[in-house]
């Protein structure tokens, strides 16, 4: 099980922090007066200091040319030092050429030599941090998410925030009444506008953000409070802490068309895949389900396509690879430590990583084969791994506590990550897509290119 609400805020914070303001860390100047430090020179070495100074950290890419006398000096001191040792193992000369047993005519064929890929530079550090005051610490919720029209919404307590990433201005969209909150989740709908809520007390609203206004409420369905939300094109699928997963038309007044019924404890995680066909659900009961969405149109509504039991702690991460339409990654959290990878046309497992920490959310690059995951104690870090080799390309650390939320802008280049440290930092992580960098301008241009990326 993992740890759940903490709450690490006070009124006099939130009073003192203004949300979603930058921060701007302090920074040293170069001219003040500092200690410094004076080394005890009777305990140094001057003539091995000396040596290395001049001498010791010449490589072959720095070629010096030496006078016979300073020559001979370089070799007296070595000697001296005890620096003349010869390398263990050592290769004395260059292996033979190989024969070319069928000697090739390379008039005709010229073979440019292949080169290897640069690897792409990660900044590690934020670009940046802005204040996120009432951030409520708790890993069954998602609070983050951001939209296909580059507006991000984040949720501080018992209000929803808006941050337009093309101007950097902030707006509140709602506060909720006492008694309805603290809001437990927030999704965009895939049009950018139109953006769903979950409530405390299980009800869901739904707010057009164009006009600041509220469409409807839905409620009847869930018990408690709806901390997962998903959307599928006109269905809104809502996670709960009463282990139901509810399916609702936004279109139509009775808006539950499917349940869906397998977890005993609350869905933390709610993914549809991008076909729209499979569902992914993970919970705090250590189970992911796959429902197929064909299957529960039949009437077959509570049976699941598959039953993953592998991990062993709450599984609130889940991300469907863009490249894959079959493959999922999840994560699992504080007792479980592990970042599986699932067939779900089969139900099999195709790896599992041992992270060291808990696991809080996944997103996969959009452009390369790569998979960041966020952590919480000890390291409290971003992980940017190569995909399928799962080798650590970067570690990112900035965040004091564990990094719950993470949302990736419209473009895949730049991730918000959300923490329990009350800030909200921006990551240029996965960088710019080699296909659009050199891509030359189109006519008709790719809906929200007039937006424009974090810097």
């Amino acid at each position: 099980m993992d740890a759940g609400s903490i709450n690490s805020s006070s009124s006099l914070k939130a009073q003192s922090r203004f949300p979603l303001q930058q921060q701007f860390l302090p920074r040293m100047n170069s001219k003040e007066n500092l200690d410094r430090f004076i080394p005890n020179r009777s305990a140094m070495d001057m003539d091995y200091a000396h040596f290395m100074l001049t001498e010791g950290r010449k490589g072959k890419e720095n070629p010096t040319v030496n006078s016979p006398s300073r020559e001979a000096y370089r070799k007296q001191l070595a000697e001296s030092l005890n620096m003349n040792r010869t390398r263990i193992l050592a290769f004395k000369n260059k292996p033979p050429a190989p024969v070319e047993l069928m000697p090739q005519d390379h008039s005709h064929h010229h073979h440019q030599p292949k080169t290897a890929k640069p690897r792409r530079h990660i900044p590690q550090t934020s670009e940046r941090t802005l204040d996120a005051p009432d951030l409520v610490d708790d890993f069954y919720l998602n609070l983050l998410d951001w939209g296909s029209s580059n507006v991000l919404a984040i949720a501080l307590g018992s209000t929803v925030y808006l941050w337009d990433a093309s101007d950097g201005s902030t707006s509140e969209l709602v506060t909720v009444d006492d008694e309805d909150g603290p809001i437990t989740s927030v999704n965009w709908a895939p049009d950018g506008r139109h953006i769903a809520i979950g409530l405390n007390n299980s009800h869901i609203q739904l707010w057009d953000s164009a006009s600041n206004r509220q469409l409807r409420t839905l409620k009847g369905g869930h018990r408690s409070r709806v901390g997962s939300l998903a959307w599928n094109n006109h269905i809104l699928t809502t996670g709960g802490m009463d282990g139901q997963i509810i399916n609702n038309d936004v279109r139509i007044r009775s808006h539950i068309v499917e349940t869906y019924r397998g977890h005993t404890q609350e869905v933390c995680g709610l993914k549809w895949s991008a076909s729209g066909q499979q569902l992914a659900s993970g919970g705090n009961d250590n189970l992911i389900h796959i429902w197929d969405r064909s299957t529960a149109l039949s009437n077959s509504a509570t049976q699941w396509l598959h039953r993953l039991e592998d991990h062993t702690s709450a599984v609130k991460a889940l991300a469907w690879c863009p490249f894959q339409g079959n493959l999922l990654a999840s994560g699992g959290g504080g007792g479980d430590k592990s970042i599986k990878f699932w067939n779900t046309h089969t139900g099999a497992c195709l790896n599992s990583i041992d992270t060291g920490s808990q696991v809080c959310s996944l997103l996969w690059n959009k452009n390369e084969r790569e998979l960041l995951s966020s952590h919480g104690f000890t390291q409290n870090q971003l992980t940017v791994w190569k995909y399928p080799s799962m080798v650590k390309m970067a570690e990112l650390t900035g965040h004091t506590s564990r990094v719950l939320y993470m949302a990736q802008s419209p473009d895949g280049c730049t991730v918000a990550t959300a923490a329990g440290d009350e800030t909200l930092r921006f990551w240029n992580v996965f960088g710019v897509p080699e296909v659009a960098a050199k891509a030359a301008p189109k006519a008709n241009p790719e809906p929200f290119s007039h937006l424009n990326r974090l810097r």
